[in-house]
């Protein structure tokens, strides 16, 4: 019985270790990025289509917690305060860019 609970904490866990965003969704994040235009400032920061934001070596954002605390502060720049759901949404969008597990 132990062994048996040990197994399933260790699927779960990693489960959780696999979707950082699990109640993002990527489809409704990308639309709402689109949608308020985030990558315009980004454009302007980076050039291009705004994405080095994401990709230079020097990124600020390291991790998933980091990711969800800069979407709220990217928020003030589109006057909007998104909800814990808007943040996973975008957050599961961007983290093609990031791929953390």
């Amino acid at each position: 019985m132990k062994l048996i609970t040990t197994f399933m904490l260790l699927c779960v866990s990693l489960g959780v270790q696999a979707h950082p965003f699990p109640q993002g969704d990527a489809t409704t994040g990308e639309k709402l990025f689109a949608q308020l235009q985030c990558n315009r400032c980004h454009s302007n920061m980076y050039g291009g289509d705004g994405s080095a934001i994401f990709t230079r070596p020097n990124r600020k954002v390291n991790s998933a917690p980091q990711l969800l605390a800069q979407i709220g502060v990217c928020g003030g720049n589109v006057d909007k305060e998104f909800s814990a759901q808007e943040k996973q949404n975008i957050a599961a969008y961007l983290n093609r860019y990031y791929d953390f597990k």
